[in-house]
């Protein structure tokens, strides 16, 4: 079978290699993969970041963000049928440590994931334990089927600490997970949502997907002063920092109300450093949103889709055959892609 390989320790480092289709084992699925999305965790193993070589051993099948069917069910696997269309959930937990046993699997230390850990979704099939598999209901499309695990994460984001309802939330970052966030807190009943980013496609696309407010600091635009403009000069009741950059974490945090609640999502490729001072004297809240609650969000997320409250169709901005990966990675590079997808079997 096909399959995009990480397999030398540097920028790109990627090729496209002849494997053997793997076996499942027991508690584990075979899937036929349809479609696969390129995320940002991607691009910092594309771009070799001091997290990705401490942590992955190469070569290694990429991609975590999959749509498949079943083409194989493994010993002791019950409620999964050959020919079900699935999701995979990333974080493989161990399911016995104390996060794990208090409903936050997507804290557990031992996590392993596809993609990184163990060999992921960029091929024609993808081996994974059952227990990260999410069933989609008949007819789901396929192209929604491979972004809610990131849908996920933005759900858990918008439902988290105070969540959005009635207040003036800022997403400062607007990649695939950062739009994805903007129509969650929409359908969620923010009142009003501020969305900053330096690239004006995904300033229209988080318009489309019902930004209040759009800011490009790259065309003079300065976040906090319109933050502060939206709001009486009080600042935003919820910033969700997607940026990772250290001029985004500063200004989502002077973005902020005081008491507000400050939520980092977007992963720094390197140590950020912040003036704890500001925090002392503003008392916000500081969370960090890591992955979705397993399956709490799954399900929320799914919620919103079938209520039409939140439609993911229009962030698909290219579907490319796994052949041609290295345009989608390239698309993205270039800042011209929104969300591109890895067609696989074509």
């Amino acid at each position: 079978m096909l399959a995009l390989c990480k397999t030398a320790p540097q920028v790109d480092g990627l090729e496209l290699r002849e494997v053997p289709v793997p076996d499942p084992g027991a508690g584990e699925l075979r899937l036929k993969v349809k479609l696969a999305g390129v995320c940002g965790t991607d691009m910092h193993i594309y771009h070799w970041a001091p997290r990705m070589a401490r942590r992955m051993v190469l070569p290694r099948v990429m991609g975590h963000e999959v749509c498949g069917v079943v083409d194989t069910v493994g010993a002791g696997v019950s409620g999964f049928a050959v020919g079900d269309q699935v999701s995979l959930e990333s974080h493989i937990s161990c399911g016995h440590c104390r996060p794990c046993m208090l409903d936050q699997r997507h804290l557990c230390a031992s996590t392993t994931y596809p993609g990184i850990d163990i060999d992921g979704g960029f091929a024609d099939y993808v081996v994974v334990p059952a227990s990260i598999a999410w069933k989609n209901p008949a007819g789901f499309p396929a192209e929604r089927s491979a972004m809610m695990e990131p849908f996920g994460i933005a759900v858990h984001a918008c439902h988290e600490g105070t969540g959005v309802s009635g207040q003036t939330v800022l997403i400062n970052g607007c990649g695939p997970i950062g739009l994805m966030a903007v129509g969650a807190a929409k359908a969620l009943g923010a009142r009003k949502v501020i969305a900053c980013d330096l690239n004006p496609l995904r300033l229209a696309s988080a318009e489309r997907m019902g930004a209040d407010v759009l800011v490009n600091p790259g065309q003079g635009g300065d976040l906090v002063k319109e933050a502060k403009a939206q709001t009486r000069g009080e600042g935003v009741d919820v910033a969700m920092e997607f940026s990772g950059s250290e001029p985004g974490l500063r200004a989502s945090l002077d973005s902020l109300r005081r008491g507000g609640d400050y939520r980092l999502i977007g992963a720094p490729s390197h140590p950020v450093e912040l003036d704890l001072t500001t925090w002392l004297r503003t008392g916000p809240t500081i969370r960090n949103i890591h992955g979705r609650r397993i399956w709490r969000s799954w399900q929320q997320a799914v919620d919103l889709i079938d209520a039409g409250l939140v439609d993911l169709d229009p962030l698909v901005s290219h579907v490319i055959p796994l052949k041609d990966a290295h345009e989608a990675f390239e698309l993205v590079i270039r800042g011209e892609a929104v969300k591109p997808l890895l067609a696989m079997n074509d």
